[in-house]
């Protein structure tokens, strides 16, 4: 897929939309502004893996996001609006399910099922969608995330297995952060890259820099190519990791610091936002100004539809209890 300005310019807009989500629902949950329904998965530091593996699907593909930040990226990316997401996540009318779901951000219209509550469960449930959609023959593909704490799970062999035999139109993502939880990868994995496990079930593999947005991008449109054109499901292993502790509110276990903070603080200077900013001015798609003004541009976008969204009211039980509530 070769990408014009236009195309490289939204994905920059959308790399900086989901980082300004993410730290403004950060903010307010870790201040306390209004509660949250449920918790929350910081995704800071995946945008490059996230925003360029759903980027520039089509309206009718599916995508089924991993617990990191709770699909609030990959719903950027498929065009879900920030008052839905912020709205769903603080239970307000606004959110994308009636402010009923909390992190399950969901929107079928735009090929968001919603976020699964069970580690490892999106894997049958791509699968599943993947049959629907080879029965529809229109082309369309599902786009699977998930991290490489979830690699350890039997459903990803059994769904791995049933895709390839199947030909499935499936691209799996794999956000390899280096960390399940608190346990580095080194400890819960035998083998140095999630990639390896293609070979076992015939599938095509690559390993791209989760950082570059554009090679995330184009490793993952190879594959959705692949799949469209009925070739069967692809591999695509991204190494990133987050900038931020496992979930907000317990930045480490037992007062014990598991992730060393030279570790994170070497990612940050490898933050995917500036590594792409970088790259644009370089190539004169953007300059700096140009960057400071849609900074700018998207914090006042992101204010006001927290705004809007929080405005929305809470939802009426009735709705959605009915009889059990009436009179």
């Amino acid at each position: 897929m070769k990408f014009e300005k236009e195309d490289l310019l939204k994905l920059y807009r959308n790399m900086v939309i989901a980082r300004k989500m993410d730290e403004t629902i950060v903010e307010s949950f870790l201040q306390q502004k209004e509660p949250l329904l449920g918790f929350f998965h910081s995704g800071q530091g995946e945008e490059g893996t996230v925003i360029g593996g759903a980027n520039f699907l089509r309206k009718d593909d599916w995508v089924l996001a991993s617990d990191r930040s709770h699909g609030t990226m990959h719903a950027i990316a498929k065009g879900m609006t920030v008052r839905s997401i912020y709205g769903e996540h603080f239970g307000r009318v606004s959110g994308c399910c009636g402010g009923w779901s909390g992190f399950h951000t969901a929107n079928i219209d735009i090929g968001i099922p919603g976020t699964c509550g069970v580690l490892g469960g999106t894997f049958p449930i791509s699968v599943g969608i993947g049959i629907a959609l080879k029965k529809k023959g229109e082309g369309a593909v599902v786009v699977s995330y998930f991290g490489d704490g979830a690699s350890g799970r039997g459903t990803l062999h059994e769904s791995f297995n049933m895709a390839a035999v199947m030909k499935l139109p499936v691209v799996w993502v794999c956000e390899n952060n280096g960390f399940a939880m608190f346990t580095p990868f080194s400890e819960h994995s035998a083998s140095k890259n999630i990639a390896d496990l293609a070979f076992g079930y015939g599938m095509p593999s690559a390993i791209v820099d989760g950082q570059d947005v554009l090679a995330v991008a184009e490793a993952v449109m190879r594959a959705v190519e692949l799949a469209r054109a009925g070739e069967g499901p692809s591999l695509v292993e991204c190494k990133t990791h987050r900038f931020r502790s496992h979930c907000e509110g317990a930045p480490n276990l037992c007062g014990i610091e598991l992730i060393p903070n030279e570790d994170v603080a070497a990612w940050r200077k490898r933050d995917p936002i500036f590594l792409f900013l970088k790259k644009l001015i370089r190539r004169g798609i953007l300059t700096a100004a140009g960057a400071e003004q849609i900074d700018k541009e998207i914090a006042a976008q992101v204010a006001r539809e927290v705004k809007e969204a929080m405005e929305s009211g809470i939802p009426d039980p009735k709705v959605m209890f009915g009889t059990l509530f009436s009179d």
